[in-house]
């Protein structure tokens, strides 16, 4: 029998020249991919590589990818025989506008996608990383779920996944980009990071898909009609941006990463403004009608006020009553709340204050000023507002607010009524500034409705109630809804010519930008959910 000692004799001595070329030779074969046909029919889809993804996401030539040869242990159902590297997902970091940003995203020619524990690892492993270097996490989804073949341990992953995504919440920012399938467990990722992007066609999310629904309830519905893009950019509120294409798709995403902070222990990035701080908005008086009754579009209020009037909108198509953006004024990143008067007249429902309250939280959370543009009727009357719980939802908007320590500047652009106008960052609820436009009308109700409530006797006693209640509507007015009534008693700070909005919320915000406000020492708090 041949020694342990005899064989190492005969083995060949170690030649580091030749190791190297044969590290060479197999990333090569790993840049190339696992299979032209895979790639092949991935491009049919519509769909990029995990590859050519992350070329689109990072600046050219800064990705570093990790743990490229990692393959599964798993045995049976035929996986022994089959141990791609990278085992289905690309993980590693890379520069995003010089900035330091982590990214896994799953490879649809490997396994479909599906995750296993390997798998698993090397998201959990990157997902580490970004929380140690308080830096981004984006995660670029098109995974066929969880791998059937390894059972429980794949479950465990997303598991895993789940934690560190609660985990790191509120501390770096995380962005889920589905460019594919997301099912069944795997969707509940995307669900707890601070923004989803999705892609018309390819990207679908669903807990259970079109056949188990059909099963069950014999609905029958497609994969794009139960879980597609905008389905959920516009229905549901699950994704926040939806595209026709992966290349505007991922462009979006960069541009929304140079709008935020690295962690939340750092500013958002300031850049030079080449609009001017003291720019007049004049545009702003023809923009926005006197008259209460008459819509308009809140956004071009917003064009007009932001540097050079640009701004990212979140969920454009979801609860299209209340506006929520991202911009700068004066280079620095503000977030914007604005009532939007051209939907639903600019009431609060239920959606409205779920959209606003989140992204109010989000922005709280990474250290972004806010805006709030205030224009509200008050809260959406009906039964199934009542029903649904619009009591429950409207104070996730009424506590997230309360509970942001960053800046906070309102200004009422016209009307603000009831319970609605306290919500919608009055300074009652801890606004620093409170400013408003000299026809604004703050008030319990309109005019009509509180005279009809005040007056009522008197008017149905009158000889002639229509004439009676247009002399008292006109008296309530004068008397109770005048612009400078809020004033007058320090509810509002100053009221300002359109014309200056610009400059007065620039002002305001550098007075604003080393504030330090701190919440009561507590586990934390326990919001309307």
């Amino acid at each position: 029998m041949t020694t342990f000692d005899e064989l190492l004799a005969l083995a060949p001595a170690p030649d580091l020249r030749r190791s190297t070329d044969e590290l060479k030779r197999l990333k090569e074969e790993l840049s190339r991919g696992p299979d032209p046909e895979a790639t092949r029919r991935q491009h049919a889809k519509g769909k990029l590589t995990a590859p050519e993804r992350l070329r689109l996401l990072f600046d050219e030539g800064t990705f570093t990818e990790l743990e490229p040869l990692r393959r599964h242990r798993a045995t049976g159902f035929g996986l022994e025989d089959r141990k791609p590297h990278g085992d289905g997902v690309v993980i590693g970091w890379g520069l995003v506008h010089g900035r330091t940003v982590f990214a896994y995203a799953h490879d649809f020619r490997v396994f479909g996608g599906a995750l296993g524990e390997a798998h698993a690892q090397k998201i959990h492993k990157v997902m580490d990383l970004a929380e140690a270097a308080g830096a981004p996490v984006v995660g670029l989804s098109d995974g066929a779920g969880a791998r059937i073949q390894e059972g429980v341990t794949a479950l465990a992953g997303y598991g895993g996944i789940f934690l560190r995504n609660t985990r790191s919440s509120g501390v770096i920012p995380q962005i889920s980009v589905i460019l594919g399938p997301c099912a069944g467990g795997a969707a509940y990722s995307p669900a707890l990071t601070d923004f989803v992007f999705m892609v018309r066609g390819t990207a679908q999310m669903f807990i259970t898909g079109p056949d188990v629904v059909q099963a069950v309830t014999g609905e029958r519905i497609t994969h794009d009609g139960l879980g597609g893009a905008d389905v959920h950019a516009s229905l549901s509120g699950v994704s926040a941006f939806a595209y026709d294409d992966e290349e505007d798709c991922l462009a979006d995403v960069r541009h929304l990463l140079s709008l935020l902070p690295q962690n939340n222990r750092e500013l958002p990035p300031a850049v030079p403004a080449s609009d001017p701080a003291d720019r007049r908005t004049e545009a702003l008086t023809s923009l926005v009608p006197a008259d209460p009754q008459q819509a308009y579009d809140m956004r071009a209020v917003i064009e007009e006020i932001v540097d050079d009037g640009d701004f990212l909108e979140v969920h454009a198509g979801w609860a299209q009553n209340v506006v929520c953006a991202l911009a700068r004024l004066d280079g620095h990143v503000v977030g914007l709340v604005a009532n939007q008067p051209a939907a639903l007249a600019g009431v609060l429902d239920i959606h409205g204050s779920e959209k606003a309250a989140r992204f109010v939280q989000t922005c709280d959370a990474f250290n972004i000023p806010l805006v709030t543009l205030v224009d509200v009727p008050g809260f959406l009357p009906g039964v199934d507002q009542e029903h649904s719980g619009i009591i429950r939802h409207g104070a996730k908007l009424l506590y997230a607010y309360c509970n942001a320590t960053v800046p906070r500047i309102s200004l009422v652009v016209r009307k603000a009524y009831g319970g609605a106008y306290i919500v919608m960052d009055s300074r009652s609820i801890g606004a620093d500034l409170s400013f408003a436009w000299p026809t604004n009308e703050i008030a319990v109700m309109g005019a009509e409705g509180a005279a009809n409530v005040v007056f009522r006797r008197e008017i149905a006693a009158s000889p002639d109630p229509e004439a009676t209640r247009a002399r008292l509507i006109k008296e309530y007015k004068a008397e109770l809804m005048h612009p400078y009534y809020a004033a007058e008693r320090g509810l509002v700070d100053d009221v300002i010519d359109p014309a200056e909005t610009r400059a007065v919320l620039i002002r305001s915000l550098a007075m604003l930008r080393a504030k330090n406000a701190a919440l009561p020492e507590r586990k934390h708090g326990n919001p309307p959910m």
